[in-house]
């Protein structure tokens, strides 16, 4: 008598017995495990799986997954906006699998708990900070009741719905991957690199959705949601939502000019590390450009003071003395608004905040006093923080009106992430993003590249 195929879960894939050898060589995404001689193929592919069975009629038993359907009850007094409900509707209509892609301030964190009451199953929602994870854990706790789990940042507690951050779930996946019938992966572009992706290798779940405001990445590895989530099923952009969802804006450039002595110190050192980086032949393209030229600078004497050259003319370019006289003028321009400093280094974040007596947030600042510094700048006490790019994501202040861009990266997606700190709706709230730049420094062609976005045009 013919045995059915069996599915099993073991260490974050599916293992196939049973059947015969010919069915479980057909499966989708298997290969034959030489240490064993059994089927295997990566969590991810256990729904492919599945269906295929089902779509040939082949007898199986499944002892992968342990979840089962559960019936959720949102309860919130929210109503759902046009777009959140056509978002989970496409979402569902792609099979429940895909990225959402949505400015930040319109709602992603409920478009998400009303996927998770659609679904029906038990959820997992991985996110890339701890107060991004105590975020979401506030907001499930309101809408879902005491069913909440909690994972990283020094809790380990699964339940039917459960937070966790990229750091914990790729680690633990492996031995609860079979656990969860829908992952939601929160700033979703942080999921294609080589470890933070194993989260969502590892796991069985059939449902997924992704959540971002700005998909795309420097390394072009967007191309890697379709294996990971699904491909993006749903966009909208700052343009299409501002107004009605999103605060009204505006954005503005402010030129400045270094001092003569400034420029004549920038070109040199400019030079110098440009020089270097030509005669050691280093293309710095592509993901492992840096490295290699951190890797030449350690091996001789010109190399180190090409890199000394690379701090001395960064430096120039992202605290020129009239970027800091143009600043104390905004401040002043602005003294009855609720600003956002931004730079793209702490030293330039500890000189503004010395010089203009300002609460600092940067990687070094403990959660304790960044929470405390947070919540005096929402209740009024504090209306100036300046920051280098730890409040780019997932921090929810929408009494910040002004941004003032002193420095940053050339990535659109920075660039989008501080406008959106902004533009989060309350009342009538008009918000404005300035850009102060340097003439005659590489920091023009910065500032070109990251403005390639509709909502700057």
């Amino acid at each position: 008598m013919e045995t059915p195929i069996l599915l099993a879960f073991e260490g974050g894939t599916v293992v196939i017995t049973g059947g015969e050898v010919a069915q479980r060589k057909a499966l989708p995404n298997v290969a034959t495990d030489p240490r064993t001689g059994t089927e295997r193929a990566e969590g991810r592919h256990y729904r492919a799986i599945v269906e295929y069975l089902r779509a040939n009629k082949i007898e199986y038993e499944d002892k992968a997954r342990t979840w089962q359907e559960t019936k959720w009850k949102l309860t919130s007094e929210r109503t759902p906006y046009p777009h959140q409900i056509d978002a989970v509707q496409t979402w569902w209509k792609q099979r429940g699998r895909g990225v959402v892609v949505l400015p930040t301030g319109t709602g992603k964190t409920f478009v998400a708990m009303l996927a998770i009451e659609k679904t029906a199953r038990p959820a997992l929602v991985i996110t890339p900070t701890i107060d991004l994870l105590n975020q979401w854990y506030g907001e499930l706790l309101a809408a879902f009741g005491p069913t909440i789990g909690l994972i990283g940042g020094g809790h380990y507690d699964l339940r039917p719905i459960t937070v966790s951050t990229y750091d914990s779930a790729y680690i633990h996946l492996e031995r609860w991957g079979d656990r969860y019938g829908l992952l939601v992966f929160d700033e979703c572009h942080h999921l294609p690199g080589p470890t933070y992706a194993l989260s969502s290798v590892g796991s069985l779940a059939p449902f997924r959705l992704g959540l971002t405001a700005t998909p795309e990445r420097a390394d072009g590895m967007e191309a890697a949601y379709p294996g990971l989530i699904g491909p993006i099923v749903y966009r909208k952009e700052i343009k299409e939502l501002s107004g009605e969802f999103l605060a009204e804006y505006r954005t503005k450039k402010a030129f400045v000019n270094l001092s003569a002595d400034e420029q004549a110190r920038y070109d040199q050192a400019r030079q110098k590390y440009r020089q270097f980086i030509v005669d050691r032949n280093i293309s710095l393209g592509g993901a492992k450009g840096w490295q290699n030229f951190i890797f030449e600078a350690s091996r001789s004497r010109e190399g180190w003071e090409a890199m000394q050259a690379y701090r001395d003319y960064k430096r120039l370019e992202r605290a020129a003395g009239a970027k800091i006289e143009k600043l104390e003028q905004l401040l002043k321009d602005h003294a009855r608004d609720r600003v956002i400093v931004f730079t793209a280094d702490n030293a330039t974040v500890y000189q503004i905040a010395r010089r203009f007596l300002v609460p600092a947030i940067t990687h070094q600042t403990k959660t304790h006093e960044r929470k405390l510094i947070l919540e005096r700048f929402r209740s009024g006490e504090y209306s100036v923080v300046v920051t280098s790019q730890v409040l780019n994501e997932g921090v929810d202040v929408p009494e910040a009106n002004v941004g003032i861009v002193l420095s940053g990266t050339s990535t659109i997606r920075e660039n989008v992430q501080r406008l959106g700190r902004l533009l989060r709706k309350k009342g009538e709230k008009q918000a404005m993003l300035y850009e102060v730049v340097a003439l005659g420094t590489q920091e023009e062609f910065s500032s070109e590249r990251r403005r390639q976005h509709g909502a700057f045009e």
